[in-house]
């Protein structure tokens, strides 16, 4: 397998090899997000879960504090810290993790790269003041997503004056020009379209049939899509029963170029990735 230089990310003391499709697996520390509020809350619960994440092949653990589920409501900072510090501290230190960490508040972002912490996921794409400036001097990779409006309202009918494909580059590309002014080198971005935020099932659905006119920008895609709504309003599955659903997904978005996959159930979407990318391979010239 080919291992090309720009293919890896310096992710603190971790290298993350990005010439192949890994997983994130999801590790929420929150009383509320949509589909595993406060099944992780205590310290204890949280190491535990990620050390299975871990174990079942899980490349990056993304800890998140703050629920971004449509109709979410902000959580103030120091309650954000409270919960994810003691987190990534205990899992880089005692499970040697590469952790990202799930946060738009630039107070979270410098506290979280002191303790350890190896790439930031950003769903406002920095634009909270401040942000892009703390996530610049960190020296960490950087996630960004392309969201529209706040979780509370993101979802109230969202619409677009373009087609969604269009409208996701035009404003992940201007997103990562802010960052290049502001000295975060390109080479540190990673891209996320956002399913599920500010999206239709429509939009949803032809924005990962389209994803490839993402790979123009030259940077990697992630992709978070597990136990999604778009799944269950296609389906007709609550969200306990999305799993098969997600796994297609996540093959599609490995075929379309997606090379890091937000999931919930990390053993089944590793299998999923891994077995489309082996199918990929075939078609490579040695």
């Amino acid at each position: 397998m080919k291992h090309p230089s720009d293919s890896f990310l310096q992710c603190g003391r971790h290298r993350l090899d990005l010439s192949y499709p890994r997983v994130m697996g999801i590790l929420n520390v929150t009383p509320d997000s949509f589909s595993d509020g406060g099944h992780h809350a205590t310290l204890d619960d949280a190491l535990r879960h990620a050390e299975t994440m871990l174990a079942e092949g899980a490349a990056v653990i993304d800890v998140g504090g703050e629920s971004t589920r449509p109709g979410a409501a902000a959580v103030p900072v120091e309650q954000e810290l409270d919960r994810v510090i003691p987190v990534v501290e205990r899992l880089v230190r005692e499970l040697d993790a590469l952790v990202s960490v799930d946060t738009s508040s630039p107070e979270v972002m410098q506290e979280a790269s002191a303790r350890g912490a190896g790439m930031l996921n950003d769903v406002r794409a920095l634009r909270r003041p401040g942000a892009l400036q703390v996530a610049a001097g960190s020296g960490l990779p950087v996630c960004l997503m392309h969201m529209l409006g706040e979780p509370d309202a993101m979802q109230r009918s969202p619409r677009y004056d373009e087609p969604v494909e269009l409208a996701v580059a035009c404003f992940l590309e201007e997103r990562v020009a802010a960052c290049e002014a502001a000295g975060l080198r390109r080479e540190r971005l990673l891209l996320d379209p956002g399913f599920g935020f500010a999206k239709t099932v429509e939009h949803n659905l032809r924005l990962l049939n389209r994803m490839t006119a993402l790979k123009k920008l030259g940077l990697p895609l992630m992709v978070g899509m597990s136990r999604k709504s778009m799944i269950g309003k296609v389906l007709g599955r609550a969200v306990e029963e999305r799993l098969p659903g997600g796994l297609a997904l996540v093959s599609l978005a490995v075929e379309r170029g997606a090379r890091l996959l937000r999931v919930h159930d990390v053993g089944p979407s590793v299998d999923a990735a891994n077995m489309t990318w082996a199918v990929l391979q075939e078609g490579e010239e040695p």
